[in-house]
């Protein structure tokens, strides 16, 4: 037990440095592209054109699929110890995936003006053209991505996880590297070249270890396979909540596009850097407990499924809240340093801040619904995400089409989807303790309690306290250094500060008796 707990300590680590060294990629690729292209025209209509495909992968690719491939191609290896099983199901996977996406990817081809004006609301006949002319070819890494995402699935089912979890970085080193070395010749398409020979590598990469573990890729039928028709069984009801999450995102971006010149630019570079925190220790402890709640609602464990629970909120609660403080107060100087060079000005810089600050308000509830979704799909509740994350995008497209018409704009659709998540995650909590209250009126213990995660809030926002008096007086008194851009001496102040404000903040932690570093590191949910 105690090696298994090593190991999958190790496991998680390489999971989180990995996304870390992913994210950060992520920001230099948006800095190229806001230093050649600039945070407005060309840039917006990239950054929206990409952002389609990179919604759809989440019905074929990582998100809905995985979540019912992953678990079935698991259970097959582990009862079939040929594993003729499991290669099957990967062969049927492929299959299906490229006869779902086939037509797909011809149909956007062969009609992609339309789809463009469908999707996006350019007014600029010249942003139309260069979208439908980017999407024609950018469509084709959702086929790409999809592919890689189930290698990553089977490669992660049979526990190795270092060629996966690097996976992701060859994709911004190829868009790195071919914009950077390609715009001249090319112009925004060198960011089409990047896009699909990442897809391309994404891929390949992991070949040569799915041929190591006995895998081909021959097509294959027989769709009435057991195996495959329970996969199905569980993709579809997870593949409709997916797609509610995408067509809204696609709305926000539509909205986007609407506005003035640079809005769409902002929302995509604020939610790269808003994705760091979120995808580090959110995207983490979800997916370290979400198994341990799959086995513990198999077994009827309830008090241990309670537990499980409580634990993993009170950990987004210690770790996302300091998040969202210290980047909102620090949201223009990251963004200029990370950014403002070229042709990405001040005023970009202070669009792009002002969007990351209105979607740092719901990066804890966005952690919460989502770590509470998987609470539902451990216990083979999927009507519930379904409803409430319906509910949660209607009130978001209402609050958007308000929002976006006051002096907000563009971070106003941010404001909507935060508070949007807010009531979601309210109606999650209460659906959640609902399923685990105890039918036994006598018995005491087994409901899931407001205290514990209330307490660890009110810890957390008190051990902020110092940290935002320590940043506003920082700032106060080194002045607006943001303005000049991109500098050493800028990410010399810039470190300076996120390092001190963390550094008082864990202090807090250790003053308080929440040794968050420890605790995690000692794996205390065993």
């Amino acid at each position: 037990m105690e090696q298994s707990i090593k190991k999958s300590t190790f496991h998680t680590v390489v999971v989180m440095v990995s996304t870390a060294v992913s994210r950060l990629f992520g920001f230099v690729r948006i800095a190229l592209i806001g230093a050649i292209f600039g945070a407005s025209g060309t840039a917006d209509v990239l950054n929206a054109v990409f952002t389609i495909p990179n919604n759809l992968r989440k019905l074929m690719a990582e998100g809905a699929l995985s979540s019912a491939f992953i678990p079935v191609l698991s259970k097959s290896i582990v009862q079939d110890a040929t594993g003729g099983r499991a290669r099957k199901i990967l062969r049927l996977t492929l299959t299906f995936q490229f006869l779902v996406l086939a037509p797909v990817l011809l149909v956007c081809v062969a009609f992609s003006p339309a789809v463009v004006r469908l999707i996006l609301d350019f007014q600029d006949p010249e942003k139309i053209a260069l979208a439908a002319g980017l999407f024609r070819w950018m469509i084709h890494y959702l086929l790409l991505v999809s592919v890689s995402a189930v290698f990553m699935g089977v490669i992660n089912a049979h526990s190795s996880f270092l060629v996966p979890a690097l996976t992701p970085i060859l994709f911004s080193v190829a868009v790195i590297s071919s914009v950077l070395l390609l715009h001249r010749v090319f112009g925004p398409f060198a960011m089409v070249v990047g896009v699909l020979a990442g897809g391309l590598a994404q891929v390949f990469f992991q070949v040569p270890k799915m041929k190591s573990l006995g895998y081909g890729f021959r097509p294959a039928l027989g769709f009435g396979n057991p195996d495959f028709v329970r996969m199905m069984k569980l993709w579809l009801p997870v593949v409709a909540t997916a797609s509610v999450y995408t067509i809204n995102e696609q709305i926000a971006i539509f909205f986007a596009t609407g506005l003035e010149e640079g809005s769409a630019s902002a929302m995509s570079n604020a939610l790269v850097f808003w994705q760091l925190p979120f995808g580090v220790f959110s995207a983490s402890i979800t997916t370290v407990l979400f198994p341990r709640m799959s086995r513990q609602a198999g077994a009827g464990d309830t008090g241990g499924l309670k537990n499980t629970l409580e634990y993993g909120l009170r950990y987004l609660v210690l770790l996302l809240v300091p998040s969202a403080l210290v980047i909102s107060f620090l949201a223009k100087e990251i963004v200029a340093v990370a950014l403002q060079r070229g042709n990405f000005l001040p005023e970009n810089t202070l669009l792009t801040a002002r969007v990351l600050v209105a979607y740092n308000l719901g990066l804890l509830p966005v952690g919460a619904f989502n770590f509470f979704q998987r609470y539902f799909y451990a216990r083979d509740n999927y009507k519930t995400p379904l409803a409430t994350a319906f509910l949660a995008c209607i009130l978001d497209v209402i609050l958007s089409l308000l929002l976006k018409e006051t002096s907000l704009r563009v971070a106003g659709l941010a404001l909507a989807n935060s508070i949007a998540f807010g009531a979601g995650l309210l109606i999650m909590w209460l659906r959640a303790r609902a399923s685990l209250k105890p039918r036994d009126a006598n018995r005491a213990g087994e409901g899931l309690g407001f205290r514990p995660v209330f307490a660890a809030l009110s810890k957390s926002l008190a051990a902020c306290l110092p940290a935002a008096v320590f940043l506003h007086g920082f700032l106060r008194y080194t002045g607006s250094w943001w303005r000049d851009g991109s500098s050493f001496s800028g990410l010399g102040l810039l470190s300076f500060a996120g390092a001190a404000s963390a550094a008082i903040i864990l202090i807090m932690y250790r003053i308080m008796k929440i040794d968050i570093v420890m605790s995690i590191l000692r794996r205390e949910v065993k």
